[in-house]
């Protein structure tokens, strides 16, 4: 029973109506405690008395009656009531207030008796919520401490009240729950129809349900047993149900686990492989024996088994394992004692099966008996037998490849030695290892006298006892690398341990000791040349991203000064002395972006094998004199002084590729020119040097610049493809960074050296070295007779006809604009199949050349030239004189010259066309 302490406060009452207040007795289980205020402070504080009164008692008189009772509301808590005693101007004012907590408002004058009686109302109305209150309290702590779930539920499925345990069960919050349906509770799209049938029947009925219900929830199916009972209105009438589950899902599971596994255990006695047999202790009377047990000894039945003279054992065990089997049996003397035995069954077809068996002495009721267990190993054993044998292959397949060969128990240390080269390295171990070895001791000293200093404190770990026989527990070998040699020349050697049987029966193993020098270093040499692989295939790498950075400036800056031009010189077409400047840029821009694709086709070239040396007769001094010529014009745009020194030659005539000799002299000296400010110098000088071999001439040519110099980390990498000191981006200055490979790779086929000093800011100094086979100065004038260049070549050539076969239209125009401006008669062909038409439909020797191009739809260049030729010889058309076939093609490498060559052309003019070269080419072919 609860106690409750009333704490009462007035205010403004009159002494007689304090004394009447006071003078009411308390209702039984209560106490009372006064207090008085003498006066509410309107000023918004708040009264301590107020704030823990149960109920005030407040006399309004005055004009602010209203805000005294807001006052006095604000002050107290939200269970205490107030009793406003006003009068009656005020009344209906406070009634107005509609707080639940103004229990009685009294019009002043009030008696004490009628105050009495209002105070004594608000007790009994005081102490009927109080034991409301206390009436829910035990009915809330009943039902949650019960472990069920209980719930009350309107007969519209609506949950009203549950219980701790249903909240936990279906892992909500109770304020969640109360005040839902099924289907939200339990997380399912609908409200069960069993559920709701079962409460339909209960409310109907209205009696109690006992039933098992399967609910299904968002996490599966649990099964509830359910208690439903009507629930019931203040008028009689159902107004729902009130349940409770307690779920058994983990019961059932566990009971039809159970039912399972009893299941389980009945068939696998039946079924299993390993046989069970339990028999007397005489072993006159087998008690109880399954299908496995009758096979394993051959029997059909139990009653065959007997009949066949079971006596403790079988008749068909080998007579020696009929009494270790009996006498193992008769050693047990309590019940629990327990013995394994092995032993043998011989077949009716003489065959041996394997036994691994088991017995123990049981005790049932009283009653002790053996219970006997038998697995047929027959297959287990073979393969042990045939592990063995693999062992012993193994162990003999070291002796024959290693130096040495030991066997020693680890549990010991003590072993023999097995095998001992007779020659070279293994006899020097013979007296390291005798007939009879220690393991510890022998490895020490072998050790100490033949392992490299470095590498001993890691063999005697890999090699004691301990690592041994951790090792061979989980492996049935191991292998270890070290080296020998104190004498400071190292080989490589290797310890093989191998274990014999299986660890768990003993644990002998065989050590081998042999020499690996010759695959190591192997092994290690192909792991070296990997690694420089994959160096230099992430260097290129990263030089070739570079270099694109770099081309897609380099190559678009000319692309950008053409289109530019181009259309510039569009714009002012009428104004020729600006247009002529612009195509003069246009020109220059697409000799730079010619020059560009040249470098990066020249690598290639290099590359891929594909570049050789043409080599003829020729003078070396003006091969180097003539760079001055070549490059006059740039070493005065760029205000520079450029000297060539040949005067230390003295043997000039020599086979040489000038070509390639040019091309290396321009690629230096270009780079001299290009990062050399004005007012510096650029200078050649060549040497003859005197270490020549016979007939051959040894040269060293130093080039030397005052220019910005290069840094040592540069100098490195300087003859790599595609590295560049700075990017053009950043320079200015355009590259593809490939000259220096270029200018490398030509020194190495010559056979030449390079080499290069350069300190930044002061300039750099290049120096070739190469020699050359010397030639006389007869061969020199033969290699150079002059052809005829008459003055009436030009002549010779006007009003020729010519054929021009080209598919891209844009280049037939070019081609035919600078024929024709040199006074030929053009015809033209789309693809090769239309021009052989054109050869074969003209009258002989109407065409005196063909300029063909070679990718071509329909009929390539190389088979049009063949064409072309055959046509001749069927007709002869020979004789009207042999008609010229010219290649003019973007395919610019030495082999596509001589692929065109081979198919019976007789010249070859790189695209894009350079009219000085393509007019060369004309005066050779029909001027001769």
């Amino acid at each position: 029973m609860y106690q409750d302490h009333i704490h009462i406060v007035t205010s403004g009452l009159s002494p007689e109506l304090n004394a009447a207040i006071q003078a009411c007795p308390a209702l039984p289980a209560c106490e009372h405690a006064f207090a008085v205020v003498d006066d509410i402070d309107s000023s918004g504080e708040v009264n301590p008395l107020l704030s823990q009164a149960d109920l005030v008692i407040v006399a309004c008189p005055e004009h602010d009656a209203l805000s005294k009772v807001h006052q006095v509301l604000s002050c107290i808590g939200a269970r205490a009531q107030v009793i406003v005693l006003v009068d009656s101007a005020n009344a209906a004012g406070i009634a107005c207030l509609a707080d639940e907590r103004i229990f009685d408002i009294a019009t002043l004058p009030v008696s004490p008796e009628m105050l009495a009686f209002r105070f004594s109302r608000w007790q009994h109305h005081r102490k009927q919520a109080d034991d409301l209150f206390e009436a829910q309290q035990f009915l809330d702590a009943t039902i949650n401490s019960i472990p069920c779930l209980v719930w009350y539920k309107t007969d519209a499925g609506v949950h009203e009240k549950v219980n701790d345990a249903f909240c936990k069960t279906v892992n909500k919050p109770k304020e969640i729950v109360e005040g839902k349906r099924h289907a939200f509770i339990w997380d399912v799209e609908q409200d069960d129809p069993a559920c709701i049938e079962s409460e339909r029947i209960v409310m109907s009925n209205q009696k109690t349900c006992i039933a098992e219900e399967q609910v299904q929830t968002g996490d599966g199916k649990r099964l509830l047993t359910t208690y439903k009972s009507p629930l019931y209105n203040l008028d009689g009438s159902v107004m729902g149900t009130v349940g409770v589950a307690i779920d058994i899902t983990q019961e059932r599971e566990y009971e039809n686990s159970l039912i399972e596994k009893n299941r389980s255990l009945e068939s696998i006695f039946r079924s299993m492989d390993g046989g069970i047999i339990a028999h007397s202790l005489d072993g006159k009377q087998i008690l109880s024996i399954n299908e496995a047990a009758l096979s394993i000894l051959e029997c059909g039945s139990l009653e065959e088994l007997m009949e066949s003279g079971f006596d403790m054992v079988a008749p068909s065990l080998f007579e020696e394992d009929k009494r270790v089997v009996r006498a193992r049996i008769n050693s047990l003397k309590s019940p629990g004692d327990s013995a394994s035995i092995d032993y043998r069954i011989r077949r009716d077809d003489g065959s041996v099966t394997h036994i691994m068996g088991n017995v123990k002495l049981m005790e049932q009721d009283g009653e002790l008996f053996y219970q006997r267990f038998l697995i047929d190993v027959t297959e287990q054993k073979l393969r042990e037998e045939e592990k063995e044998r693999h062992q012993r292959d193994l162990i003999n397949a070291l002796s024959r490849d290693y130096l040495l060969v030991c066997s020693f128990d680890m549990d010991t240390g003590e072993g023999e030695t097995l095998r001992i080269t007779k020659d070279g390295e293994g006899a020097e171990l013979k007296e390291i290892f005798p007939e009879k070895v220690k393991l510890e001791s022998c490895l020490r000293t072998y050790i100490e006298q033949r392992v490299y200093e470095k590498d001993r404190e890691m063999l005697v770990a890999a090699l004691s006892r301990e690592s041994i026989s951790l090792e061979m527990a989980q492996n049935k070998r191991f292998d270890t690398t070290y080296r020998t040699g104190c004498d400071g020349s190292l080989e490589y050697h290797q310890a093989t341990v191998v274990r014999v049987r299986d660890w768990n029966s003993d644990h002998l193993v065989v050590l081998g000791l042999r020499n690996v020098d010759s695959q190591i270093r192997e092994e290690m040499q192909k792991t070296t040349l990997l690694e420089e692989a994959l160096m230099r295939a992430n260097k290129a790498s990263e030089a070739k991203s570079a270099f694109l950075t770099n081309m897609s400036h380099d190559i678009r800056t000319p692309m950008n000064a053409i289109m530019g031009f181009t259309t510039l010189a569009s714009n002012h077409v009428t104004e020729t002395e600006r247009v002529r400047d612009y195509l003069a840029k246009i020109r220059t821009s697409s000799a730079h972006l010619l020059s560009l694709i040249n470098d990066i086709l020249d690598m290639s070239r290099i590359e891929s094998g594909k570049a050789s040396l043409d080599e003829k007769p020729c003078n070396i001094a003006e091969v180097f004199d003539n760079l001055a010529v070549i490059l006059q014009s740039e070493v005065a745009r760029n205000g520079l002084t450029l000297t060539v020194d040949t005067s230390h030659i003295t043997h000039p005539e020599v086979y040489c590729d000038s070509l390639k000799i040019n091309q290396i002299m321009l690629n230096l000296l270009g780079n001299a020119i290009k990062f050399t400010d004005a007012d510096g110098f650029v200078s050649v000088r060549v040497d003859e040097l005197p270490d020549a071999p016979v007939d051959h001439a040894r040269f060293r040519v130093v080039v030397t610049d005052t220019g910005i110099g290069m840094s040592e980390s540069f100098l490195e990498h300087i003859f790599d493809p595609f590295e560049r000191e700075r990017t053009s981006t950043i320079s200015g200055i355009q590259g593809t960074g490939l000259g220096m490979a270029i200018t490398k790779n030509l020194v190495d086929m010559m056979n030449g050296t390079i080499d290069v000093r350069s300190t930044l800011g002061q300039g750099s100094e290049f120096t070739l070295v190469f020699t050359l086979q010397r030639t006389s100065k007869e061969s020199l004038a033969d290699a150079f007779c002059p052809t005829d260049t008459s003055a009436n070549a030009a002549d010779k050539m006007r009003g020729a006809r010519v054929l021009l076969v080209d598919d891209n239209m844009l280049n037939r125009e070019i081609a035919i604009t600078i024929l024709q401006d040199a006074g030929f008669v053009v015809d033209y062909a789309t693809n090769g199949q239309e021009a052989v038409d054109m050869v074969r439909n003209a009258a002989p020797g109407c065409y005196k050349l063909v300029l063909m191009d070679i990718q071509m739809p329909i009929m390539n260049g190389y088979e049009a030239a063949r064409a072309i030729r055959d046509y001749e010889q069927e007709t002869q058309a020979c004789d009207a004189g042999r008609m010229c076939i010219l290649a003019i093609t973007a395919d610019a490498f030495d082999t596509d010259r001589n692929k065109a060559l081979a198919c019976g052309m007789d010249g070859h003019v790189p695209k894009p066309i350079e009219i000085d070269v393509l007019f060369d080419a004309l005066n050779k072919l029909l001027v001769g």
